[in-house]
Parts: structure tokens; sequence; C-alpha cells
């Protein structure tokens, strides 16, 4: 009898040592799961842009045609035979007007990219149509590395220009049209002076002093009777 009584005291200690070992395990913090691998950085994304054309040759088949869309919306053509006046008149040509000042403003973009001011096999030595010669491109290029803040400000005046000209394509105003037509012109004007012919600016602004500017009649105010 005693040994079968130590046998259950010894069996009652393991199965209480069992239980205490269970009850300790169970309230024990669980491992931390393994961190997961560090996902590698991405590469940082390098520019793509690469100009086609260069200065002259974006002035050339982009900015000045899209400018003509302003230019020859608002006309007035004065003959011996009278003073013939051309306006945008549909929805259709209102909407040439608005799209030649969304392409002309976003076109400014593109001349604040670096590029070359002139193709390579162009004549350096072909004269400008006043009495200095036009800059060699390589003597542009080095005024425009030299202050490219003045240039993007050239720049952003054309900007300016031709986003008027949308506002006055949406407000229907034809008579406004003369008036943006005429900022477009100067802002262009202006960027050439500096860059292309500086030698001609004396002349180039007497000459705009010569020419006749247009003011639309206004409306006869009705009499009073």
């Amino acid at each position: 009898m005693r040994r079968s009584g130590s046998a259950s005291v010894a069996i009652a200690s393991m199965l209480l040592c069992g239980a205490l070992a269970a009850h300790c395990s169970s309230s024990a913090p669980a491992p931390a799961p393994a961190a997961a691998p560090a996902k590698p950085a991405p590469p940082p994304l390098e520019s793509t842009l690469s100009p086609t054309l260069t200065v002259k040759e974006l002035m050339e088949h982009i900015i000045d045609p899209t400018a003509d869309w302003v230019f020859d919306a608002a006309v007035v053509d004065v003959s011996a035979k009278g003073i013939v006046e051309t306006k945008p008149l549909s929805n259709d040509d209102w909407l040439k007007v608005e799209r030649g000042g969304l392409l002309l403003a976003e076109s400014t973009n593109l001349l604040k990219m670096p590029r070359r001011m002139a193709p390579p096999t162009q004549d350096t030595n072909k004269p400008s149509k006043g009495a200095e010669p036009e800059l060699a491109p390589e003597q542009i290029e080095a005024k425009v590395d030299q202050d490219r803040a003045l240039w993007n400000k050239y720049a952003d005046g054309l900007r300016d220009a031709a986003l008027s000209t949308v506002k006055v394509a949406r407000a229907r105003d034809a008579e406004a049209l003369f008036n943006v037509g005429s900022e477009i012109d100067k802002a262009c004007e202006n960027c050439h002076l500096e860059y292309w012919y500086p030698g001609d600016r004396k002349a180039v602004l007497e000459d705009q002093k010569k020419h006749v500017t247009y003011d639309p009649p206004k409306k006869p105010t009705p009499s009073k009777k």
C-alpha cells in the first residue's frame, strides 16, 4: 500500500509539473515573425527628353504657323476698294483661335528645353531683314547659356500673350483679337531683338512707331429725339 501511495503521489506531481509547464509556455509571448526582406528602392527616373528640332526649326514648323491661326483670324485689309474686315464668325472659327492660343502657350515649354539654336548646315552668314547681320547660332547659344533665366522670361512673355488669346476666344471678343495679336507679335519681336539681331533694335523700334494702327470703329450712339 505504501508503494501504491508513493506511486500516486509521484504521478500527481508529474501531472502538476506538466500543467505548470504548459501554463508557463502558453503565457510566454510568441516569437516575433521574421521580418520580410526589404524591397530594393526603385532606381531614380531619368529624363528621356530628347529634342528633335532646333529652336529655329521649332519656330518655323510649330510656333510661327500656330501664331498665324491667331493673326489671320482678325485682319483688316485696306485697299482702293475700301476696307475689308475679317473676324471669326462660326464656332469652328473661334475653336481654331482657341487651339492656336493653347498650342502656342504649350510650345513655350519646348522653347525652355535646352536644344541647338539652328541646324549645323544652316548658312550663318545670311543677313537678317534689318541692317545688321543675324548673330551666329553659337553666339546666340552663348547668350542663352550665360543667362537662361532671361531666355525663360521671354518664353513666359509669349506664353502669357498666348493665354490671353485663349481668354479672348472663349469670350468671343472679336475686337480684342487685334490686341492679343499685337501682344504675341511684340513678345516674339522682343526675344528676336535680344538674341537674333540685337543690332537692329533701334531700327526696329523706330519702324514700329511708323506702323499704322487700326482702331475698330465705334458704334454710333443713337441720337436723342
